[in-house]
């Protein structure tokens, strides 16, 4: 297991034992994390701190170091030749992540087995030899294809994420009120919301957000992932069991560039942005769990553990294709204690680190979705109402200044006695945004500016409304 934070400062030398006493003394009486404690103390800035949790995962030296066995390493690198032809041990690198030095025990290992051969060498340099696949080496490649179709980098060990995902997990981080309006500054939100906002993801545990709907539940939980800026390291697969679970996605996972002074690091784990995976009424219970493709023969890694380190925001919770009841059984255990079960097709069952901060939105009663025994594992549960009209007032204005037209008290007069108020409609804070897309979409097919008039405001009710 990886040793606690104020252990790990300590041997590292970034602070002393006394320091961490006096931390940890400060941490009984006043709470707190222990990283905020020592920063109050003085023994530590945020950016000291938060270097400690960014720490780019080691180079291996030896085989033992990947967490792999030398024969898994040779059978990838195989596939990886049926596809290359000729190579070099740099171009297997570049493929495998793996250091050079690693990588040619494994060529020569399959150079015994007679299943790849030197073709050639400019220089009397190993780094210089052109390899090729012989015939034999091409009917050992196509009945590893027959087991398992994965041909990327070098997967990393479990234990190994395991302890990685410790180490940057979303708990440490430390959030400011001045970062939290910074943030919120570009949505109308009320400064009660944000008080209570702000201690709620300080302490990274659960949050659920309900009330009506258009109301910005979604651009709330969407802000909320602008706070936790910089990168974490993911892998691009993971090894369990001698079975293959891809973690990186391209689409939930943004790649940053690695800034290591040049230093070594281990390439099967590259820097993400931390994870936002926004999951709406697609969810079902198949989607997290793992997802084992009978023709690649090798898994794609659920939702929940794609977000590690990061945010997973369940949108519009309560309209998905399964009983919401179903879907909060199977997030009890990970939410108790943050971590999940996994079962492979052969039945097995592992443990995997569940490092969330969960964000439900829902515009559906909170009494109507879940027990009592739930609603007491989210920490956090903050209605967001309907904006007052002085809100509404300013979403307009922004809405507006944003879209490039300008802002008429005039005619948003005019909209509030002859709409809202002589219908007793209630402002929802979407309704700006909507009815300034309608002017501007009439604009732009007519052929003319994009103006706020009577006229305008009013063809975008009657186009927007059901009822006028």
């Amino acid at each position: 297991m990886k040793k606690p934070l104020g252990e790990r400062l300590v041997e590292e030398g970034v602070i002393s034992q006394q320091q961490l006493d006096a931390a940890l003394q400060r941490q009984r009486l006043r709470g707190g994390r222990l990283g905020h404690n020592l920063c109050a103390l003085g023994y530590l800035d945020q950016k000291k701190l938060q270097a400690s949790f960014r720490k780019p995962p080691e180079c291996p030296q030896t085989v033992e170091d990947t967490g792999l066995d030398l024969f898994f390493i040779s059978d990838l690198v195989l596939k990886h030749t049926l596809f290359l032809g000729d190579f070099t041990l740099a171009e297997l690198v570049d493929r495998v992540k793996l250091p050079s030095h690693i990588l040619d025990q494994a060529v020569e290992e399959l150079r015994r087995e007679h299943f790849v051969k030197v073709k050639g060498a400019s220089l009397y340099n190993k780094s210089t030899y052109q390899y090729c696949i012989t015939e034999p080496g091409i009917r050992r490649a196509s009945a590893l294809l027959d087991v398992s179709r994965y041909v990327g980098p070098a997967p990393v060990s479990l234990d190994d994420y395991r302890d990685m995902v410790d180490l940057q997990t979303v708990r440490s981080l430390l959030v400011s009120q001045e970062r939290v309006h910074q943030v919120f500054s570009h949505l109308v939100v009320s400064d009660r919301l944000l008080r209570r906002l702000g201690p709620a993801l300080s302490s990274g545990k659960e949050i659920f957000l309900y009330g009506p709907p258009g109301n910005g539940k979604t651009s709330i939980a969407e802000a909320i992932a602008e706070l936790f800026p910089g990168g974490i390291y993911m892998p691009y697969a993971l090894l369990v069991r001698g079975e293959i679970i891809n973690i990186y996605d391209p689409v939930n996972h943004r790649a940053m560039e690695v800034k290591n002074g040049g230093n070594a690091y281990d390439e099967r784990w590259l820097q993400v942005r931390r994870p936002v995976v926004i999951a709406g009424g697609e969810l079902t219970l198949r989607t997290l769990d793992l997802d084992f493709n009978p023709i690649t023969k090798y898994y794609e890694a659920p939702l929940q553990v794609k977000a590690n380190n990061g945010i997973f925001i369940i949108d519009d919770f309560g309209r998905q294709q399964v009983d919401p009841q179903l879907l909060l059984n199977r997030w009890m255990v990970p939410l108790d204690r943050r971590i999940d079960f996994l079962t492979l097709h052969t039945g097995m069952k592992f443990e995997i680190p569940f490092d969330n901060l969960v964000i439900f939105s829902t515009n559906i009663e909170p009494q109507e979705l879940v027990d009592e025994a739930f609603l007491r594992r989210i920490h956090y549960k903050f209605k967001v109402d309907y904006p007052t009209e002085e809100q509404f007032e300013n979403i307009f204005r922004q809405v507006c200044q944003l879209n490039g037209m300008a802002f008429d008290k005039a005619v948003f007069s005019y909209l509030m006695d002859q709409f809202y108020r002589r219908l007793d409609i209630r402002y929802s804070a979407c309704h700006p945004q909507d009815l300034v897309e309608h002017i501007l979409a009439d604009a732009s097919y007519h052929g003319y500016p994009p103006v706020l008039t009577r006229e305008s405001i009013t063809a975008a009710w009657e186009d927007y409304f059901v009822r006028i």
